[in-house]
């Protein structure tokens, strides 16, 4: 069973003649119903850095995770950063239970059948796109982040203030 969903989310990745994001890429527009099913549309940057969170109500890291980014996307939004979480859920009931119980202020939007997650080269949940003030990605983080560990603030700040015409480097190593 395992091999055939994977098989058929390959060929859906292949499909469309998408590559997994690397650093450097633009990040793609997109269109996806919110929890309330209002539609969101992500064309660009807009010349804010922003974060785009792929996860589940389900996935334990996710879980952990939660508290933290909701902090940081507070902390982080009045400077110009926009956090956008995509759940994979596909209990509407238990996403919107876990919105409230865990008071949820980010624009969190659905994607059920993993299609915008395929095209980003998603493949472990909670996976976090970093995108710079030009729409670049500047890192990809697979699993779960502390987002209160001043690196990771120190890192997005950074890439608040990075001259527009500079490329990003990616934050020492990657690891955080």
């Amino acid at each position: 069973m395992a091999a055939l969903v994977l098989g058929g989310m390959l060929s859906l990745f292949w499909k469309h003649g998408s590559q997994p994001l690397t650093v450097g890429d633009k990040v793609p527009s997109f269109s996806l119903q919110s929890v309330d099913a209002t539609t969101f549309r992500f064309k660009n940057a807009d010349h804010h850095v922003v974060l785009i969170n792929f996860w589940a109500s389900w996935c334990p890291p996710c879980v952990e995770e939660t508290p933290s980014l909701e902090k940081f996307s507070q902390q982080m939004s009045p400077r110009g950063v926009q956090v956008i979480s995509i759940s994979v859920d596909q209990n509407l009931g238990a996403l919107k239970k876990f919105i409230s119980d865990y008071h949820l202020t980010y624009p969190v939007l659905r994607d059920p059948n993993q299609v915008l997650a395929a095209r980003f080269g998603t493949y472990k949940f909670p996976e976090t796109y970093i995108f710079d003030r030009n729409g670049r990605l500047a890192d990809k983080i697979i699993g779960a982040t502390d987002w209160g560990d001043a690196r990771m603030a120190q890192f997005v700040e950074a890439l608040v203030h990075w001259p527009p015409a500079l490329p990003v480097q990616k934050a020492a190593a990657g690891n955080w």
